[in-house]
């Protein structure tokens, strides 16, 4: 087997989510469609988490497998380099898509197990009107404007080692228990973009986008950043944490342990 290391960037919208479902576009199913035509083999490439409906990547790793690591239409060919893989991917993939590296990877390489953290950036444009180019990438909240100290004394209370089931959009499911490390959570802003970034071990079902939810009710004044602590605490999903919408989104990027 030749293992093969994959950071992809792509724009969700178009898409129901990352993993391959019967019927429906997704990431995955595309990127394996354009590696069979490619290679005339089957791989699964696994990535390092799924992403939802109309969520974006800047830094998605995953990583697959090939027999024969050749061409299809010339099964005699020597195998592929890994930057023939990315060029020629990318000649094969819808423009939404892009293979932004490829590499070898070692035989017990995996994308989500070997994984050390992940960052997501949630972006919100807060201002009355929304500019067309970044209708799929912003959530929008026209007004009133954000309160940013709220949000980042909310913020603070989130980081650390806490049972985020309050943050789960199904935590009776979740199959490793619903307790993460939250390494960092802050809001910034520029002009009338806010961004969230949320940076951890691992995440559970929706829960960065569950997290910029509280906090954009924090911003406006509908929740005390306050009450946070007693969310958390009270381990139970309800309607005072809202999901944030899908588009405001991205998986910023994926870092793995270095080599000894």
């Amino acid at each position: 087997m030749n293992r093969f290391r994959l950071v992809i960037a792509y724009d969700g919208t178009g898409y129901s989510g990352w993993q391959a479902q019967p019927g429906k576009p997704t990431v995955q199913g595309t990127v394996e469609s354009a590696l069979a035509r490619l290679t005339g083999e089957t791989p699964r490439v696994h990535a390092s988490g799924r992403t939802d409906t109309g969520v974006h990547a800047a830094g998605q790793v995953a990583h697959f497998d090939l027999v024969r690591g050749g061409d299809a239409a010339h099964p005699r060919r020597k195998p592929f380099s890994p930057k023939e893989i990315a060029h020629a991917l990318n000649a094969l993939l819808p423009a939404d898509i892009r293979i932004l590296r490829c590499a070898r990877a070692a035989a017990d390489f995996h994308a989500r197990f070997s994984a050390k953290e992940k960052e997501y950036r949630y972006r919100i444009w807060n201002a009355p009107v929304l500019p067309p180019d970044r209708r799929f990438t912003f959530a929008h909240v026209p007004k009133p404007p954000l309160d940013l100290a709220a949000m980042r004394r909310a913020a603070k209370m989130l980081v650390g080692t806490h049972d985020f089931a309050a943050f789960s959009a199904n935590p009776h499911r979740e199959t490793n228990g619903t307790v993460r490390t939250l390494k960092k959570l802050t809001v910034l802003r520029e002009g009338n973009a806010i961004e969230i970034r949320a940076v951890g071990e691992g995440f559970l079902y929706k829960m960065v986008r569950s997290l910029a939810g509280h906090l954009i009710r924090v911003g406006k004044g509908a929740v005390a950043a306050e009450e946070t602590a007693a969310i958390l605490a009270g381990k139970m999903r309800t309607a005072r944490v809202e999901t944030a919408p899908a588009r405001g989104l991205t998986l910023w990027r994926v870092t793995y342990p270095r080599a000894p």
